[in-house]
């Protein structure tokens, strides 16, 4: 099959936090057989050994705005609100950027021929009309995948801190499918107009997400950005913990937590191959996940896959649907209170063949059903049942 993707970035340096999973994903659908070329909605193209890209046409503009954005989150303001400046963004985007985004796709898809239009992540508000004349002119399917589901939905946008609400004035059923990494918000989609939603979890490149031997001197581990929306359970299972258990060494990577977390060495930030050593070095990793996520139902994320495939002992706080993905008891734990949490510790410290039995079966699961090879299988699929 012949992919067009339209993603919302595809260069790691402008650190959005699908990038490492969609490269993961399309990597995947080239390993399937599939011929791949991307064009990214937020700055400029970055080539690879999977995909072929065409140039953004309007990285620029794509560059400002973000940065405006940024600024704006920066100083506090919510992504739902409006400044001076909105209705000239307004316009621009009415006026400037869907028609150039619109006529590109018409050079590109007339120079080629695709089997289809896959867009990932891409703000559905920019973009209203462009699906629509797409499958008339081109009758190819066109396809949607949201990776930031649920907290991307209206209701949480705000609260979550999203740069602005992008479901706001989009048309959902002008998509053939709708593909998002959450199953329980798949009634919310079919509400707002959307058609054959499916669940498509995150996932883990094999090969790329593979454990390293390295010397365990971290005994409990998290890493993450932000404390916001999960300081419940990071004060449960780190907070209270490393207090009162001044005898184990507790390690904290990436930032912007604005909470006490006890005696635990905070590390800084990490690149995303450091990421790997340091889960590495730890006896156990914590799986701490934002509210939203462990509570609406299946709401995958890339951490626990990650984590697994690393070959890591895990502790999880509770989480809605975690079952859908792993065994609990064998490949992870979870635990229901900071005292559940220290005691489920205390043992597994205490016990170096059951970790790594844990380690192993949680990266066997992955290896056997949580692979992006498996998931970019079951986008072709799910394209395929639409003819």
């Amino acid at each position: 099959m012949k992919i067009l993707v339209m993603a919302s970035t595809i260069d790691l340096k402008n650190k959005m936090g699908c990038t490492p999973a969609w490269w993961q994903l399309l990597k995947a659908l080239y390993e399937e057989g599939n011929e791949v070329t991307v064009i990214p909605y937020m700055g400029i193209p970055v080539e690879s050994l999977w995909w072929k890209t065409y140039d953004n046409p309007c990285a620029w503009e794509s560059i400002m705005y973000n940065n405006f954005l940024e600024m704006r989150k920066r100083r506090g303001k919510s992504p739902g609100g409006k400044s001076f400046i909105s209705p000239i963004a307004d316009l621009l985007i009415k006026r400037h950027v869907r028609p150039r985004w619109a006529s590109h796709l018409r050079k590109i898809l007339t120079k080629e021929k695709f089997d289809l239009l896959f867009m990932m992540s891409i703000p559905l508000n920019h973009i209203t009309g462009i699906p629509a004349a797409v499958k008339k002119e081109f009758n190819i399917p066109v396809v949607y995948y949201d990776g930031d589901m649920p907290t991307i939905l209206p209701k949480y946008t705000v609260s979550r801190g999203f740069k602005f609400n992008y479901y706001e004035g989009a048309d959902l059923t002008e998509y053939d499918a709708f593909l998002t990494n959450s199953a329980g918000v798949i009634p919310d989609l079919e509400k707002m107009g959307a058609r054959n939603v499916h669940a498509l979890y995150y996932g883990i490149d094999p090969d790329l997400v593979t454990p390293a031997e390295v010397e365990k001197d971290i005994d409990i581990a998290f890493f993450g950005y932000g404390s916001d929306f999960r300081e419940e359970w990071m004060e449960k299972l780190i907070t209270i913990p490393s207090r009162e258990m001044p005898d184990v060494n507790f390690a904290v990577a990436g930032g912007n937590f604005a909470i006490d977390l006890g005696r635990a060495k905070m590390i800084g930030d990490l690149s995303y191959s450091q990421w790997r050593r340091f889960s590495c070095r730890s006896k156990i990793n914590l799986n701490i996940t934002r509210w939203s996520h462990t509570n609406i139902f299946a709401s995958s994320t890339s951490r626990p896959f990650e984590l697994a495939a690393f070959g890591c002992c895990i502790v999880s706080q509770p989480y809605n649907g975690i079952e859908q993905w792993f065994d609990i008891g064998k490949e992870m734990y979870v635990v229901e209170s900071a005292a559940q949490a220290m005691e489920t510790y205390r043992r597994l410290l205490a016990d170096k063949d059951e970790r790594e039995r844990a380690g192993r079966s949680a990266r066997a699961r992955i290896l056997k059903e949580h692979t992006f090879n498996h998931r970019a299988a079951r986008l072709i699929d799910i394209v395929k049942s639409l003819k």
